[in-house]
C-alpha cells in the first residue's frame, strides 16, 4: 500500500510516496507540473524486485512552493532525500526535468546513484514557454476541469490532473503557475558536460514525436555516453510512460534486470 510521508530537507519540506515493494529501492523524479503519485503503473510493475519511492519535487504535488528553483536547488533535494532516508546508491529514474534533476545529480554526487533512467530530455535543453500560459486558476467543478482539458486536448491525458486538489473556492493545480515558469526557464541549456560525467549504466527512453527531444540528438547522447542503452517509442511524444505504458514498463525492468 503506497503511504504519503513529508521530510524536511535543508528548511523545504518535501513530500514523497512510498510504494514499497521487494529489493533495491528505485527514486522516481518527475517532469514539470507533475508528481508523485504518476509513477503508480511503474511502482506495480515493478513491485516483486524494487521499492519505489517517488518524490513531489519542491514547488509540485504536496510539497511547498518555495522561490528558489535552480539547478543547484532541485539537484541538492534528491542527494539530501537520498542521503536522509540512506537509500543511495539508488537507481534514480527521471521524466523531462526529473531526468534532467536525475543525470546532473549522478555527475556531481556519484556515489549516491547506482543507474540512470532518463525519459525524454536531452543533454541540451531549449528554452519552452510555461505551459500553463492563459490557464484558469480555478474551476467551478469537475466537469469544467474535464470540459476545459478537452478544448485543450488532454481529454485521455492524466498527466495534469494527477495534481488536481479541490480548494474553498473551487478545482484547480497543486502547483503555481509563475513559480514553475520560472522552474521552466532554468531547465534551458547545453548540459552535455553533466551528461557525460557519469559512469553508471543508463538508459535513455526517447518518442520520436517528442516536442522536447529530438531523435538525432537522443541517438548522439546514447552513442557519446559509455554504457547507455537508448529505447525509442516511433509512437510515442514526450510523456512515454502515460502514452505506452505496458512497454515503457517492460523496457525498465529488462534494463534493471541487467544490472542486478
Amino acid at each position: 500500500m503506497p503511504v504519503r510521508q513529508f521530510v524536511d530537507l535543508d528548511g523545504v519540506r518535501l513530500s514523497y510516496v512510498d510504494y514499497g515493494g521487494k529489493g533495491e529501492p528505485l527514486l522516481a523524479l518527475h517532469g514539470h507540473y507533475g508528481c508523485a503519485r504518476s509513477f503508480a503503473g511503474l511502482a506495480e510493475a515493478l513491485h516483486n524486485k524494487w521499492r519505489v519511492i517517488a518524490l513531489d519535487q519542491r514547488g509540485h504535488g504536496w510539497s511547498e512552493q518555495p522561490d528558489d528553483y535552480s539547478r543547484e536547488a532541485y539537484v541538492r533535494d534528491a542527494a539530501i532525500f537520498l542521503k536522509k532516508l540512506n537509500l543511495g546508491p539508488a537507481v534514480v529514474l527521471g521524466h523531462s526535468l526529473g531526468g534532467l534533476n536525475a543525470y546532473q545529480l549522478a555527475a556531481w554526487q556519484p556515489d549516491l546513484v547506482k543507474a540512470l533512467i532518463i525519459e525524454d530530455i536531452g543533454a541540451v535543453v531549449p528554452r519552452f514557454g510555461p505551459a500553463t500560459h492563459g490557464w484558469p486558476l480555478r474551476f467551478d467543478s469537475m466537469r469544467h476541469v474535464l470540459e476545459w482539458a478537452e478544448q485543450m486536448g488532454f481529454k485521455n491525458d492524466s498527466y495534469f490532473q494527477e495534481s488536481l486538489v479541490e480548494y474553498p473556492d473551487g478545482w484547480g493545480f497543486r502547483f503555481n503557475y509563475d513559480k514553475l515558469a520560472r522552474s521552466m526557464e532554468l531547465i534551458a541549456g547545453d548540459w552535455w558536460q553533466d551528461w557525460l560525467a557519469s559512469k553508471c549504466p543508463a538508459l535513455l527512453v526517447h518518442g520520436h514525436r517528442s516536442w522536447v527531444l529530438g531523435t538525432d540528438h537522443a541517438r548522439d547522447m546514447a552513442a557519446k555516453r559509455p554504457n547507455t542503452k537508448l529505447v525509442e517509442f516511433p509512437e510515442c511524444g514526450h510523456t512515454i510512460h502515460d502514452e505506452e505504458p505496458v512497454k515503457f514498463h517492460r523496457s525498465v525492468v529488462q534494463f534493471l534486470s541487467t544490472i542486478g
